[in-house]
């Protein structure tokens, strides 16, 4: 019971580093000698100390001499590899703990090995007794983004709208801007702060000349990716997705004629701020995720428009939604939401609004 209780504290600390590590994981950790925590931590930006040194770290000196009777909760396995900084399976040798419970292992292959990763089997080598699986299934949903990128090779995918009662996400006018309240809407720039990248398609562009950034919050704007198909010559330099605030990518099917066609030469040469991608129309979806996993984006927050979040989730492209649902009602007129037989695992009222938080079974198995 104490090692979930330790354990959970460690899931605690692991999460405030959502939004700032990526691509690396989110990992929290604590030290525990003489039933208290005499230490703790968690990997608080991407490039620098992991969890389980800012968690020595934090030790105050009276405490040192604890480490060799000590117990050290990690969310995920402690790496053996140098990267960005050195192992942290080295530095807990060095301190000689004793004991370290892990949540789940790593499926980085720089770690991973047969059933127990290079980190654990580190641990064992130098004497310290090793636990692995407490809180296994917290700690992996917590880091669902960085395990579906090393087992999928894929974005995390997050499809996010906001309906009307009688279930319409924008009435074919485009006067129906906003459907979810303001307080909902400061928790979708949240949301965004926490996540690699926001797509949106070319339609949403044109309609609402969204600005994709989290101005309503604090943190990162995630790199913008933008959805165009064959009608990369509607957009021009007005619009906000052409400011230069933020990286761009910009997808457009490609053609048998590249870029011949005077239209896409002077959109290309208007915009070379722009990261322009062609694909293939044919298998789309799967080449967008494989090109958005090689540039490193470990998740996508999908906003829209209606075709996009139909398409995705009839080709079952999705691993997450979260859905809104407001009171108001556009009386059986406009662009319906797509429907879903899924229970939400959650669901909370936020003011008027009804967010459902849905997990695609079929697609998170990991």
């Amino acid at each position: 019971m104490k090692d979930q209780i330790y354990m959970q504290r460690a899931l605690q600390l692991a999460e405030k580093g959502k939004g700032s590590v990526s691509p690396n994981p989110l990992v929290g950790c604590v030290i525990v000698a003489q039933d208290r925590i005499i230490g703790e931590g968690y990997h608080q930006k991407y490039g620098e100390a992991h969890a389980e040194v800012n968690a020595l770290r934090s030790i105050t000196k009276e405490d040192k001499h604890l480490l060799k009777e000590a117990t050290v909760y990690v969310t995920l396995e402690p790496c053996s590899h140098f990267g960005k900084t050195p192992p942290c399976a080295d530095a807990l040798i060095r301190e000689n703990v004793k004991k370290v419970v892990v949540a789940t292992l790593d499926p980085n292959p720089l770690v991973a090995q047969n059933d127990a990763g290079r980190g654990v089997q580190k641990l064992q080598d130098a004497g310290i007794e090793v636990v692995v699986g407490v809180c296994e299934e917290q700690a992996k949903y917590q880091n669902r983004r960085f395990l579906t990128a090393f087992l999928k090779k894929r974005p995390y995918i997050i499809l996010k709208w906001a309906q009307t009662q009688d279930g319409f996400i924008a009435r074919k006018d485009g006067t129906s801007k906003w459907i979810s309240n303001a307080v909902s809407r400061k928790l979708v720039h949240k949301w965004r702060s926490e996540e690699d990248g926001i797509l949106v398609g070319k339609n949403t562009v044109l309609q609402d000349n969204p600005q994709l950034n989290v101005r309503e919050w604090t943190g990162k704007n995630p790199t913008r990716i933008i959805l165009a198909g064959s009608g990369f010559e509607q957009l021009n330099s007005s619009f906000s997705v052409f400011d230069d605030s933020v990286q761009t990518f910009f997808y457009i099917y490609s053609e048998k004629d590249k870029f011949d066609n005077p239209k896409k030469t002077t959109f290309v040469n208007k915009f070379l701020q722009t990261d322009l991608i062609e694909l293939e129309k044919t298998n789309f979806w799967q080449s967008l995720f494989e090109d958005l996993h090689k540039k490193n984006i470990h998740s996508v927050f999908i906003e829209g428009g209606s075709k996009i979040l139909h398409s995705l989730i009839e080709n079952g492209f999705y691993d997450e939604i979260r859905r809104f649902t407001a009171p108001n009602v556009f009386f059986e007129e406009g662009f319906e939401a797509p429907k879903i037989s899924i229970s939400p695992i959650k669901t909370e009222m936020i003011e008027d609004n009804q967010l459902e938080i849905i997990i695609n079974d079929k697609s998170l198995s990991i």
